[in-house]
């Protein structure tokens, strides 16, 4: 069942307002980000990469001790 105003959700017989800064039709603003991965130089994204593959092989040597 749709509202008949998609500014308002209705739960338990209640309505209440929600606020929207775009269109029903369009999507969330995208958020700044403070750092991306995509953003890191490709030799730095492999040494990351190397590094948590690695931290991932020593917890499966300790278990596996």
């Amino acid at each position: 069942m749709v509202p008949a105003d998609p500014q308002h959700h209705t739960a338990h017989g209640h309505v209440h307002a929600h606020p929207h800064a775009h269109g029903p039709a369009s999507p969330h603003p995208a958020q700044a980000a403070s750092w991306s991965i995509l953003r890191m130089p490709a030799a730095t994204r492999l040494a990351v990469a190397c590094a948590v593959s690695a931290a991932l092989w020593v917890i499966v040597w300790l278990a596996m001790r």
